[in-house]
């Protein structure tokens, strides 16, 4: 096996995890949400780790990938990386913003939410609720949630998940998060993997599954949500891989490497 198959193969295995749950759920008719308590330390954790790909947050992850990247490998190497990263991501933001706006699909909280039997004056309507400005959106999730506290005093939710929700408010179709999380994942594995620095590549990968499940989880995202992203972020990631493959040949930047 040449060392380019080998290396897809192993890529095509991170993204088989990556896709495995969503896959899975999505065969069998079920999904993640509401499955655990949201007021446990475990719902906390879920919340710390989609924050990783929330803005401005997400910002600080992708930097911090590329320090940790620019310290490890050689530089012909990273100046692909960063130019690989910077394009997905582009890519990704756009691509998720468009795709949102034509499906429209409202996210799984607000269905739960619409389905529950809250006092009339706090009843969520999903039509409604898609007219109204952002502002406003905020504030029926408040509303809805003061409401559910009666009707289902039971299911509490930690007060930065709560925030989480009333900040979360456009719709569900792609997830923006995964989309983000595993495009960074393989992006940066292929140019890790390609350093011989697996360990890094694993980690990423760990914290790209997690990404998904918790949008699951915290009843942000249905599971085809997360699947679809998981492929088109693949896409993304083999287009800008291969874009800057063409800019950058590896095997001139690599022969041209000056030593350290």
């Amino acid at each position: 096996m040449t060392h380019s198959a080998y290396l897809f193969r192993r890529l095509g295995f991170a993204w088989l995890l990556l896709a495995s749950i969503p896959g899975l759920l999505l065969l069998t008719q079920n999904q993640l949400f509401p499955l655990i308590d949201l007021h446990s330390h475990l719902a906390r954790t879920l919340y710390w780790i989609t924050m990783t790909g929330t803005a401005p947050y997400g910002v600080a992850t992708v930097l911090f990938v590329l320090a940790i990247a620019y310290r490890l490998m050689p530089k012909a190497l990273f100046m692909s990386l960063f130019l690989a990263i910077s394009l997905s991501q582009v890519i990704s933001l756009s691509v998720s913003h468009t795709l949102k706006s034509y499906f429209k699909e409202p996210r799984p909280n607000l269905v739960f939410l619409a389905k529950q039997a809250l006092p009339t004056n706090e009843q969520l309507s999903l039509d409604a609720f898609y007219q109204l400005d952002k502002q406003g959106r905020s504030k029926t999730i408040s509303t809805a949630l003061d409401g559910l506290k009666v009707t289902e005093p039971e299911m509490k939710l930690d007060s930065r998940i709560h925030q989480h929700w009333e900040n979360e408010i456009g719709y569900s179709f792609p997830s923006g998060h995964t989309i983000f999380a595993v495009t960074l994942v393989l992006t940066a594995s292929y140019y890790l993997l390609l350093a011989g620095l697996p360990s890094v590549a694993l980690v990423l990968l760990g914290w790209g599954f997690l990404m998904g499940l918790s949008r699951m989880l915290l009843g942000m995202h249905w599971p085809q949500d997360v699947l679809f992203s998981t492929f088109l972020a693949a896409f993304i990631s083999s287009l800008s891989v291969f874009l800057v493959s063409k800019i950058r040949p590896l095997t001139q930047a690599l022969v041209n490497e000056p030593e350290r």
